[in-house]
Protein backbone atom coordinates (compact mmCIF):
# COMPACT_ATOMS: atom_id res chain seq x y z
CA UNK A 1 0.00 0.00 0.00
CA UNK A 2 1.58 3.42 -1.24
CA UNK A 3 1.72 6.19 1.37
CA UNK A 4 -0.40 8.64 -0.12
CA UNK A 5 -3.06 5.06 0.09
CA UNK A 6 -2.20 4.97 4.30
CA UNK A 7 -2.22 8.66 4.87
CA UNK A 8 -5.75 8.80 2.82
CA UNK A 9 -6.92 5.79 5.30
CA UNK A 10 -5.81 7.95 8.35
CA UNK A 11 -7.59 10.79 7.40
CA UNK A 12 -11.15 9.00 6.56
CA UNK A 13 -10.86 7.15 10.07
CA UNK A 14 -10.93 10.77 11.58
CA UNK A 15 -13.61 12.14 9.59
CA UNK A 16 -15.68 8.96 9.77
CA UNK A 17 -15.35 9.48 13.09
CA UNK A 18 -16.52 12.91 13.32
CA UNK A 19 -18.92 12.43 11.46
CA UNK A 20 -20.15 9.95 13.80
CA UNK A 21 -20.23 12.20 16.21
CA UNK A 22 -22.57 14.38 14.96
CA UNK A 23 -24.69 11.48 14.01
CA UNK A 24 -24.65 10.65 17.23
CA UNK A 25 -25.94 13.59 19.03
CA UNK A 26 -28.33 14.48 16.24
CA UNK A 27 -30.05 11.36 17.16
CA UNK A 28 -29.64 11.90 20.98
CA UNK A 29 -31.00 15.41 20.58
CA UNK A 30 -34.60 14.74 18.71
CA UNK A 31 -35.30 12.40 22.06
CA UNK A 32 -34.40 15.84 24.06
CA UNK A 33 -36.11 19.47 25.04
CA UNK A 34 -34.13 22.33 25.27
CA UNK A 35 -34.57 24.27 21.56
CA UNK A 36 -32.27 26.61 21.08
CA UNK A 37 -30.71 26.62 24.12
CA UNK A 38 -29.88 22.71 23.69
CA UNK A 39 -28.38 23.46 20.08
CA UNK A 40 -26.65 26.57 20.66
CA UNK A 41 -25.38 25.68 24.55
CA UNK A 42 -26.04 21.89 25.37
CA UNK A 43 -28.51 23.05 27.98
CA UNK A 44 -25.52 23.96 29.66
CA UNK A 45 -24.65 20.47 30.88
CA UNK A 46 -21.14 20.57 29.50
CA UNK A 47 -18.56 18.49 31.73
CA UNK A 48 -15.38 20.52 32.73
CA UNK A 49 -12.92 18.83 31.24
CA UNK A 50 -14.26 18.30 27.70
CA UNK A 51 -15.39 22.41 27.81
CA UNK A 52 -11.74 22.95 28.76
CA UNK A 53 -10.45 21.16 25.92
CA UNK A 54 -13.48 22.36 23.58
CA UNK A 55 -12.68 25.82 24.17
CA UNK A 56 -8.85 25.50 24.02
CA UNK A 57 -9.35 23.52 20.39
CA UNK A 58 -12.13 26.44 19.02
CA UNK A 59 -8.95 28.77 20.07
CA UNK A 60 -5.85 27.41 18.62
CA UNK A 61 -7.26 26.89 14.73
CA UNK A 62 -4.21 25.20 12.51
CA UNK A 63 -2.07 28.53 12.85
CA UNK A 64 -0.71 26.70 16.09
CA UNK A 65 0.48 23.88 14.07
CA UNK A 66 1.21 25.37 10.51
CA UNK A 67 1.37 29.73 11.02
CA UNK A 68 3.27 30.10 14.17
CA UNK A 69 5.70 27.07 14.19
CA UNK A 70 6.52 28.23 10.37
CA UNK A 71 6.95 32.08 11.87
CA UNK A 72 9.52 30.95 14.35
CA UNK A 73 11.16 28.73 11.87
CA UNK A 74 12.04 31.17 9.35
CA UNK A 75 12.62 34.17 11.41
CA UNK A 76 13.77 33.07 14.90
CA UNK A 77 12.32 33.70 18.54
CA UNK A 78 11.52 36.90 17.74
CA UNK A 79 7.71 35.85 16.82
CA UNK A 80 6.76 34.26 20.30
CA UNK A 81 5.53 37.11 21.52
CA UNK A 82 2.19 35.64 20.06
CA UNK A 83 2.31 32.71 22.51
CA UNK A 84 3.21 34.73 24.97
CA UNK A 85 0.12 37.39 24.51
CA UNK A 86 -2.44 34.55 23.64
CA UNK A 87 -1.19 32.53 27.30
CA UNK A 88 -1.52 35.79 29.58
CA UNK A 89 -4.57 36.20 27.99
CA UNK A 90 -6.37 32.90 28.36
CA UNK A 91 -4.94 32.58 32.08
CA UNK A 92 -6.68 35.86 32.57
CA UNK A 93 -9.72 35.10 30.79
CA UNK A 94 -10.33 31.54 32.88
CA UNK A 95 -9.34 33.29 36.28
CA UNK A 96 -11.54 36.47 35.36
CA UNK A 97 -14.11 35.92 33.11
CA UNK A 98 -15.08 32.54 32.86
CA UNK A 99 -16.64 32.05 36.24
CA UNK A 100 -18.64 35.41 36.18
CA UNK A 101 -19.95 35.58 32.91
CA UNK A 102 -21.33 31.93 33.24
CA UNK A 103 -22.93 33.17 36.34
CA UNK A 104 -24.02 36.53 35.37
CA UNK A 105 -25.80 34.37 32.08
CA UNK A 106 -27.25 32.53 33.83
CA UNK A 107 -29.26 35.59 35.83
CA UNK A 108 -29.65 37.46 33.06
CA UNK A 109 -32.75 35.60 31.78
CA UNK A 110 -30.26 32.37 30.94
CA UNK A 111 -28.65 34.16 27.92
CA UNK A 112 -27.57 31.77 25.31
CA UNK A 113 -25.91 33.94 23.40
CA UNK A 114 -23.20 36.95 23.87
CA UNK A 115 -25.41 39.32 22.34
CA UNK A 116 -28.32 38.38 24.52
CA UNK A 117 -26.47 38.46 27.35
CA UNK A 118 -25.57 41.93 27.03
CA UNK A 119 -29.22 42.93 26.13
CA UNK A 120 -30.72 41.37 29.06
CA UNK A 121 -27.60 42.59 31.49
CA UNK A 122 -29.22 45.91 31.24
CA UNK A 123 -33.00 44.74 30.87
CA UNK A 124 -33.67 46.45 28.00
CA UNK A 125 -35.61 45.61 24.59
CA UNK A 126 -33.59 47.52 22.43
CA UNK A 127 -32.59 45.55 19.89
CA UNK A 128 -29.80 48.15 18.25
CA UNK A 129 -27.11 46.07 20.30
CA UNK A 130 -27.97 42.55 18.83
CA UNK A 131 -28.27 44.08 15.50
CA UNK A 132 -24.74 45.73 15.84
CA UNK A 133 -23.39 42.27 17.57
CA UNK A 134 -25.12 40.39 14.57
CA UNK A 135 -22.93 42.56 11.52
CA UNK A 136 -19.87 42.18 13.86
CA UNK A 137 -20.18 38.11 13.88
CA UNK A 138 -21.53 37.81 10.19
CA UNK A 139 -18.45 39.80 9.22
CA UNK A 140 -15.58 38.38 11.48
CA UNK A 141 -16.46 34.32 11.47
CA UNK A 142 -16.97 34.35 7.85
CA UNK A 143 -13.01 35.83 7.30
CA UNK A 144 -12.72 33.31 10.40
CA UNK A 145 -13.76 30.37 8.98
CA UNK A 146 -12.14 30.71 5.80
CA UNK A 147 -8.77 30.38 7.15
CA UNK A 148 -9.72 26.90 8.70
CA UNK A 149 -10.44 25.64 4.82
CA UNK A 150 -7.67 27.25 3.60
CA UNK A 151 -5.65 25.67 5.90
CA UNK A 152 -7.38 22.25 5.06
CA UNK A 153 -6.59 23.07 1.25
CA UNK A 154 -2.90 23.55 1.99
CA UNK A 155 -2.59 20.27 4.12
CA UNK A 156 -3.99 18.37 0.99
CA UNK A 157 -2.22 20.14 -1.38
CA UNK A 158 1.09 19.79 0.33
CA UNK A 159 0.40 15.91 1.22
CA UNK A 160 -0.21 15.17 -2.33
CA UNK A 161 1.40 17.20 -4.77
CA UNK A 162 -1.82 18.68 -5.94
CA UNK A 163 -2.11 21.55 -8.32
CA UNK A 164 -4.20 24.85 -7.37
CA UNK A 165 -6.67 24.94 -9.34
CA UNK A 166 -6.90 20.95 -7.93
CA UNK A 167 -7.52 21.98 -4.02
CA UNK A 168 -10.69 23.73 -4.56
CA UNK A 169 -12.43 20.41 -4.72
CA UNK A 170 -10.74 19.46 -1.74
CA UNK A 171 -11.57 22.51 0.43
CA UNK A 172 -15.28 22.00 -0.64
CA UNK A 173 -15.26 18.43 1.00
CA UNK A 174 -13.52 19.66 3.83
CA UNK A 175 -16.14 22.47 4.50
CA UNK A 176 -19.05 20.06 3.78
CA UNK A 177 -17.63 17.56 6.52
CA UNK A 178 -17.72 20.43 9.03
CA UNK A 179 -21.31 21.42 7.84
CA UNK A 180 -22.98 18.20 8.55
CA UNK A 181 -22.04 17.84 11.98
CA UNK A 182 -22.48 21.12 12.83
CA UNK A 183 -25.61 21.12 10.65
CA UNK A 184 -26.57 17.58 12.79
CA UNK A 185 -25.53 18.32 16.28
CA UNK A 186 -25.05 21.20 17.51
CA UNK A 187 -23.32 22.83 20.30
CA UNK A 188 -22.90 18.86 21.81
CA UNK A 189 -21.72 17.93 18.65
CA UNK A 190 -18.91 20.60 17.91
CA UNK A 191 -18.03 20.63 21.98
CA UNK A 192 -17.23 16.57 21.74
CA UNK A 193 -15.42 16.75 18.41
CA UNK A 194 -13.60 19.65 19.49
CA UNK A 195 -12.51 17.67 22.86
CA UNK A 196 -11.03 14.93 20.64
CA UNK A 197 -9.49 17.07 18.43
CA UNK A 198 -7.66 18.76 21.17
CA UNK A 199 -6.63 15.72 21.91
CA UNK A 200 -4.75 14.96 18.70
CA UNK A 201 -3.27 18.23 18.43
CA UNK A 202 -1.98 17.59 21.67
CA UNK A 203 -0.58 14.36 20.74
CA UNK A 204 0.57 15.58 17.57
CA UNK A 205 2.56 18.47 18.34
CA UNK A 206 4.33 16.79 21.17
CA UNK A 207 5.31 13.36 18.93
CA UNK A 208 6.68 15.39 16.06
CA UNK A 209 9.93 17.57 18.15
CA UNK A 210 10.78 14.53 20.19
CA UNK A 211 11.07 11.97 17.42
CA UNK A 212 13.02 14.97 15.78
CA UNK A 213 15.34 15.31 18.38
CA UNK A 214 16.19 11.47 19.02
CA UNK A 215 16.92 11.40 15.10
CA UNK A 216 18.91 14.57 14.98
CA UNK A 217 21.08 12.70 18.22
CA UNK A 218 21.94 9.71 15.55
CA UNK A 219 25.31 9.63 14.59
CA UNK A 220 24.44 9.66 10.63
CA UNK A 221 22.28 12.66 10.78
CA UNK A 222 22.47 15.33 7.94
CA UNK A 223 19.89 17.85 8.10
CA UNK A 224 17.18 18.13 4.62
CA UNK A 225 19.58 21.31 3.98
CA UNK A 226 22.26 23.50 4.75
CA UNK A 227 21.28 24.99 8.17
CA UNK A 228 21.63 29.10 7.84
CA UNK A 229 21.20 30.94 11.34
CA UNK A 230 20.30 35.03 11.30
CA UNK A 231 22.26 36.59 14.24
CA UNK A 232 19.22 37.54 15.41
CA UNK A 233 17.63 34.15 15.50
CA UNK A 234 17.74 33.09 19.01
CA UNK A 235 16.87 36.76 20.12
CA UNK A 236 13.59 37.87 21.48
CA UNK A 237 13.75 40.89 19.81
CA UNK A 238 13.12 40.65 16.29
CA UNK A 239 15.56 43.37 15.28
CA UNK A 240 18.54 42.45 17.46
CA UNK A 241 17.67 45.63 19.37
CA UNK A 242 15.24 47.35 21.70
CA UNK A 243 13.92 50.00 17.99
CA UNK A 244 10.06 50.55 17.32
CA UNK A 245 10.45 47.34 15.28
CA UNK A 246 10.35 45.32 18.45
CA UNK A 247 8.53 47.47 20.68
CA UNK A 248 5.72 47.00 18.24
CA UNK A 249 6.20 43.25 17.52
CA UNK A 250 6.35 43.07 21.26
CA UNK A 251 3.19 44.83 22.25
CA UNK A 252 1.06 43.35 19.00
CA UNK A 253 2.09 40.11 20.78
CA UNK A 254 0.21 40.47 23.68
CA UNK A 255 -2.21 42.45 22.08
CA UNK A 256 -3.37 38.89 20.58
CA UNK A 257 -3.54 37.95 24.29
CA UNK A 258 -6.53 40.83 24.37
CA UNK A 259 -8.96 38.76 21.93
CA UNK A 260 -9.77 36.11 24.94
CA UNK A 261 -11.95 38.83 26.19
CA UNK A 262 -14.16 39.24 23.23
CA UNK A 263 -13.87 35.65 21.35
CA UNK A 264 -17.62 34.45 21.40
CA UNK A 265 -17.18 30.89 20.56
CA UNK A 266 -14.88 30.89 23.56
CA UNK A 267 -16.89 33.04 25.72
CA UNK A 268 -20.04 30.61 25.42
CA UNK A 269 -17.87 27.14 26.44
CA UNK A 270 -17.86 28.63 29.78
CA UNK A 271 -21.16 29.65 29.69
CA UNK A 272 -22.07 25.86 28.74
CA UNK A 273 -20.14 24.25 31.77
CA UNK A 274 -22.61 22.99 34.10
CA UNK A 275 -21.87 24.18 37.69
CA UNK A 276 -18.97 25.96 39.67
CA UNK A 277 -17.10 22.87 40.98
CA UNK A 278 -17.00 21.94 37.28
CA UNK A 279 -15.69 25.46 36.36
CA UNK A 280 -12.75 24.94 38.78
CA UNK A 281 -11.66 22.04 36.58
CA UNK A 282 -12.43 23.20 33.36
CA UNK A 283 -9.83 26.11 34.63
CA UNK A 284 -7.00 23.70 35.60
CA UNK A 285 -7.47 21.81 32.09
CA UNK A 286 -7.77 24.70 29.81
CA UNK A 287 -4.80 26.64 30.76
CA UNK A 288 -2.14 23.44 30.64
CA UNK A 289 -3.36 22.64 27.33
CA UNK A 290 -2.85 25.94 26.25
CA UNK A 291 0.66 26.11 27.88
CA UNK A 292 1.66 23.02 26.45
CA UNK A 293 0.20 23.49 22.89
CA UNK A 294 1.78 27.13 22.76
CA UNK A 295 5.37 25.98 24.26
CA UNK A 296 5.47 22.98 21.57
CA UNK A 297 4.65 24.93 18.65
CA UNK A 298 7.32 27.23 19.70
CA UNK A 299 9.43 23.67 19.90
CA UNK A 300 8.46 22.74 16.42
CA UNK A 301 9.56 25.67 15.02
CA UNK A 302 12.89 25.53 16.29
CA UNK A 303 13.78 21.72 16.01
CA UNK A 304 12.60 22.05 12.61
CA UNK A 305 15.28 25.01 11.97
CA UNK A 306 17.66 22.14 12.97
CA UNK A 307 16.37 19.07 11.45
CA UNK A 308 15.27 21.07 8.08
CA UNK A 309 17.53 23.57 7.59
CA UNK A 310 16.84 25.86 4.77
CA UNK A 311 14.66 23.47 3.14
CA UNK A 312 11.79 25.66 2.97
CA UNK A 313 11.62 28.87 1.38
CA UNK A 314 9.69 31.90 2.36
CA UNK A 315 6.06 31.13 1.62
CA UNK A 316 6.12 27.43 2.44
CA UNK A 317 7.33 27.63 6.14
CA UNK A 318 3.48 27.43 6.98
CA UNK A 319 4.01 23.82 5.81
CA UNK A 320 6.51 22.81 8.51
CA UNK A 321 4.97 20.46 10.64
CA UNK A 322 3.89 18.73 7.35
CA UNK A 323 7.20 18.16 6.33
CA UNK A 324 8.80 16.75 9.62
CA UNK A 325 5.62 14.48 10.51
CA UNK A 326 5.82 12.83 6.56
CA UNK A 327 9.62 12.90 6.94
CA UNK A 328 10.35 11.16 10.93
CA UNK A 329 7.08 8.51 11.21
CA UNK A 330 5.16 5.86 8.87
CA UNK A 331 2.81 6.79 6.46
CA UNK A 332 -0.31 5.51 8.21
CA UNK A 333 1.01 6.72 11.65
CA UNK A 334 1.90 9.80 9.74
CA UNK A 335 -1.78 10.70 8.24
CA UNK A 336 -2.94 10.27 11.54
CA UNK A 337 -1.22 12.83 13.25
CA UNK A 338 -1.48 14.92 10.14
CA UNK A 339 -5.17 14.66 10.94
CA UNK A 340 -4.32 16.88 13.72
CA UNK A 341 -4.06 19.59 11.68
CA UNK A 342 -7.65 18.74 9.99
CA UNK A 343 -8.82 18.52 13.89
CA UNK A 344 -7.48 22.30 14.33
CA UNK A 345 -9.00 23.62 11.73
CA UNK A 346 -12.46 21.82 11.97
CA UNK A 347 -12.53 22.55 15.59
CA UNK A 348 -12.54 26.79 14.65
CA UNK A 349 -14.21 26.44 11.90
CA UNK A 350 -17.68 24.47 13.15
CA UNK A 351 -17.64 26.49 16.85
CA UNK A 352 -17.84 29.79 14.47
CA UNK A 353 -20.43 28.27 12.57
CA UNK A 354 -22.28 27.59 15.83
CA UNK A 355 -22.06 30.83 16.99
CA UNK A 356 -22.94 33.62 13.82
CA UNK A 357 -26.22 31.11 13.58
CA UNK A 358 -26.64 31.53 17.11
CA UNK A 359 -26.29 35.39 16.71
CA UNK A 360 -28.53 35.81 13.42
CA UNK A 361 -31.02 33.22 14.54
CA UNK A 362 -31.53 33.40 18.24
CA UNK A 363 -30.44 36.90 18.79
CA UNK A 364 -31.97 38.75 15.42
CA UNK A 365 -34.81 36.21 13.86
CA UNK A 366 -36.32 35.56 17.10
CA UNK A 367 -36.30 38.06 18.90
CA UNK A 368 -37.45 40.72 15.55
CA UNK A 369 -38.46 38.66 13.27
CA UNK A 370 -40.39 35.72 14.15
CA UNK A 371 -41.38 36.30 18.11
CA UNK A 372 -43.16 33.08 18.09
CA UNK A 373 -41.04 31.13 16.78
CA UNK A 374 -41.36 27.32 17.87
CA UNK A 375 -37.90 25.50 18.38
CA UNK A 376 -38.28 23.03 15.23
CA UNK A 377 -39.14 26.94 13.27
CA UNK A 378 -35.63 28.05 15.34
CA UNK A 379 -33.10 24.86 14.58
CA UNK A 380 -34.27 25.05 11.11
CA UNK A 381 -33.28 28.35 10.89
CA UNK A 382 -29.75 27.76 12.71
CA UNK A 383 -28.83 24.89 10.28
CA UNK A 384 -29.98 27.58 6.99
CA UNK A 385 -27.37 30.20 8.60
CA UNK A 386 -25.16 27.94 8.75
CA UNK A 387 -25.21 26.49 5.45
CA UNK A 388 -25.62 30.30 4.27
CA UNK A 389 -22.08 31.32 6.29
CA UNK A 390 -20.26 27.96 4.67
CA UNK A 391 -21.12 29.08 1.61
CA UNK A 392 -19.55 32.73 1.36
CA UNK A 393 -16.52 31.29 3.96
CA UNK A 394 -15.57 29.04 1.02
CA UNK A 395 -16.09 31.67 -1.56
CA UNK A 396 -13.81 33.62 0.60
CA UNK A 397 -11.48 31.02 1.32
CA UNK A 398 -11.20 30.55 -2.63
CA UNK A 399 -11.04 34.07 -3.42
CA UNK A 400 -7.39 35.05 -5.01
CA UNK A 401 -6.87 38.13 -2.84
CA UNK A 402 -6.79 35.04 0.37
CA UNK A 403 -3.43 36.60 1.93
CA UNK A 404 -2.87 33.27 4.20
CA UNK A 405 -4.23 31.37 7.05
CA UNK A 406 -2.46 33.65 9.54
CA UNK A 407 -3.79 37.12 7.95
CA UNK A 408 -7.38 35.52 8.52
CA UNK A 409 -6.91 34.40 11.54
CA UNK A 410 -5.17 38.00 12.64
CA UNK A 411 -7.78 39.73 10.75
CA UNK A 412 -11.48 38.17 12.53
CA UNK A 413 -9.24 38.06 16.01
CA UNK A 414 -8.92 41.58 15.99
CA UNK A 415 -12.08 42.42 15.10
CA UNK A 416 -13.68 40.32 17.58
CA UNK A 417 -11.39 41.14 20.64
CA UNK A 418 -11.57 44.96 20.04
CA UNK A 419 -15.48 44.86 19.84
CA UNK A 420 -16.35 42.64 22.54
CA UNK A 421 -13.41 42.58 24.78
CA UNK A 422 -13.31 46.07 27.12
CA UNK A 423 -17.56 45.89 27.12
CA UNK A 424 -16.71 41.99 28.44
CA UNK A 425 -15.22 43.44 31.03
CA UNK A 426 -16.87 46.09 32.33
CA UNK A 427 -20.31 44.16 31.81
CA UNK A 428 -19.00 41.82 34.50
CA UNK A 429 -16.88 44.12 36.88
CA UNK A 430 -18.36 47.84 36.56
CA UNK A 431 -21.98 48.28 38.15
CA UNK A 432 -22.45 51.71 36.82
CA UNK A 433 -22.11 50.66 33.33
CA UNK A 434 -24.71 50.88 30.86
CA UNK A 435 -26.52 49.59 27.62
CA UNK A 436 -25.43 52.80 25.54
CA UNK A 437 -22.01 52.32 26.97
CA UNK A 438 -21.95 48.65 25.46
CA UNK A 439 -23.41 49.70 22.04
CA UNK A 440 -20.29 52.47 21.78
CA UNK A 441 -18.07 50.20 22.58
CA UNK A 442 -18.85 47.57 20.27
CA UNK A 443 -19.15 50.05 17.81
CA UNK A 444 -16.18 52.33 18.19
CA UNK A 445 -13.78 49.04 19.27
CA UNK A 446 -14.55 47.47 15.66
CA UNK A 447 -14.50 50.37 13.07
CA UNK A 448 -11.32 51.27 14.62
CA UNK A 449 -10.12 48.14 14.26
CA UNK A 450 -11.03 47.69 11.00
CA UNK A 451 -9.92 51.53 9.76
CA UNK A 452 -6.47 50.73 11.37
CA UNK A 453 -6.27 47.18 9.60
CA UNK A 454 -7.32 49.25 6.47
CA UNK A 455 -4.33 51.97 6.70
CA UNK A 456 -2.42 52.24 9.26
CA UNK A 457 -1.49 48.52 10.09
CA UNK A 458 1.42 48.21 8.17
CA UNK A 459 2.94 51.37 8.11
CA UNK A 460 2.88 51.75 12.23
CA UNK A 461 3.78 47.63 12.53
CA UNK A 462 1.04 47.69 15.52
CA UNK A 463 -1.45 45.05 15.78
CA UNK A 464 -5.01 46.49 14.76
CA UNK A 465 -6.42 45.31 17.85
CA UNK A 466 -4.77 47.29 20.35
CA UNK A 467 -6.26 50.38 19.17
CA UNK A 468 -9.49 49.01 18.55
CA UNK A 469 -9.28 47.94 22.42
CA UNK A 470 -8.22 51.08 23.54
CA UNK A 471 -10.72 53.32 21.65
CA UNK A 472 -13.75 51.07 22.36
CA UNK A 473 -12.85 51.06 25.76
CA UNK A 474 -12.85 54.73 26.17
CA UNK A 475 -15.78 55.30 24.27
CA UNK A 476 -17.84 52.88 26.46
CA UNK A 477 -16.77 54.54 29.51
CA UNK A 478 -17.07 58.20 28.12
CA UNK A 479 -20.42 57.14 26.86
CA UNK A 480 -21.67 55.15 30.34
CA UNK A 481 -20.01 58.40 32.20
CA UNK A 482 -22.83 60.82 30.84
CA UNK A 483 -25.49 57.90 30.76
CA UNK A 484 -28.05 58.44 33.23
CA UNK A 485 -27.29 55.58 36.11
CA UNK A 486 -28.74 52.19 35.69
CA UNK A 487 -31.74 51.01 37.11
CA UNK A 488 -32.14 49.66 40.57
CA UNK A 489 -33.48 46.32 39.08
CA UNK A 490 -30.13 46.15 37.08
CA UNK A 491 -27.85 47.05 39.88
CA UNK A 492 -29.68 44.53 42.20
CA UNK A 493 -28.85 41.80 39.15
CA UNK A 494 -25.46 42.56 39.03
CA UNK A 495 -24.95 42.26 42.73
CA UNK A 496 -26.43 38.78 42.66
CA UNK A 497 -23.86 37.81 39.94
CA UNK A 498 -20.93 38.11 42.37
CA UNK A 499 -22.23 35.66 44.70
CA UNK A 500 -21.51 32.00 43.28
CA UNK A 501 -24.93 29.96 43.84
CA UNK A 502 -23.96 25.80 42.60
Amino acid sequence: MSRNTQEILAFVIYLVTVLAIGVFFFIRGRKETGGDKSYFLGNRNMNGLVAALSAGASDMSAWVLMGLPGSIYLYGMGQVWISIGLLAGTILAWIFVAPKLRRFSIIADDSITIPQFLTNRFKTKNPLLLVISAIVFTVAYCVYAASSITACGTLFQTVFGLEDDKKVPIMIGAMVIILIYTFLGGFNAVCWTDFIQGLMMLAAIMAAPIIAVIAMGKADFTPMAQVVTDDNYYNMLSSGKFDWKSISDILSGFGWGLGYFGMPHILVRYMAIRSEKEMKRSRVTGIIWTTIILLMATVVGLVAHEYLGSYLEEGRQSTVFITMVRNLFPAFLGGLLLSAILAASMSTADSQLLASSSALVSDVYKKMVRKKAEDREMLLAGRIVVVVISVVSLLIALSPNNAGIMALVECAWGAFGAAFGPVIILALYWKRFTYKGAVAGISVGFLVDALWYAFLSKPTGLYEIIPGFICGLVAAVLITLVDKTPSKDVQEMFEKSEKPFD
